[in-house]
């Protein structure tokens, strides 16, 4: 109970823009959950080689990340003499690719803004300092003195705990989602390949 009422102090602390702070924080964690959630299903330790050449000799069958789902899929067309099977492929995978994508400019915009809203509680902290100063009221309504240098403290170091977390775990989940692409297209070059050999036979 001791730690609510200091966390609701804390909050309450931080003025006007704590409110549109903590939605920003509950929005990042939620799209940086559900894109962790999606990379997570992509994990995978051999090369995408390693893992056509382990399918096309049967060693499995059932497909358990991403990549394998995508093997299963460009053999599935390939079978089906499509061509050119890169076209095919290309609009496979491009509700995966989207997938990946998806609240990636979201995230960004959070880590970008949460330091701006930080800044713009600290703006109003001084304000009200200042305003404190030039009336001589060292406590008002309002915490005074200070209550604006504590709103100017807790914003700022609320939106860089926001940012700099988010940051940094956008980033790792940027690099898988380069590594799923980046997979992703040597499927497309492996099976091309493959039809573009058999086809001149």
């Amino acid at each position: 109970m001791e730690l609510i009422n200091e966390l609701i102090d804390y909050f309450s602390s931080g003025g006007f823009v704590m409110p549109p702070l903590i939605i920003a924080t509950l929005l990042l964690w939620y799209a940086l959950g559900y894109r962790y959630a999606v990379m997570s299903k992509a994990g995978h330790t051999k090369s995408v080689r390693q893992i056509v050449e382990t399918y096309e000799k049967g060693k499995w069958t059932t497909p358990n990340n991403i990549i394998e789902k995508a093997v299963v899929e460009a053999f599935r067309l390939k079978n089906e003499k499509v061509s050119p099977v890169r076209k095919y492929l290309d609009h496979a995978y491009w509700s995966l690719e989207k997938e990946l994508s998806r609240y990636q400019v979201l995230v960004k915009t959070i880590v970008s803004i949460t330091p701006l809203l930080g800044l713009l509680g600290t703006v109003g902290g001084m304000i009200e300092t200042f305003d404190s100063l030039r009336d001589m009221e060292l406590f008002t309504q309002t915490g005074g003195i200070a209550g604006g240098i504590s709103q100017a403290l807790v914003t700022t170091q609320f939106g860089l705990a926001v940012a700099i977390p988010g940051l940094l775990v956008n980033g790792y989940l940027n690099r898988k989602k380069l590594r799923i692409e980046m997979d992703l297209a040597q499927i497309k070059d492996l099976l091309s390949v493959r039809q573009a050999n058999e086809q001149a036979l």
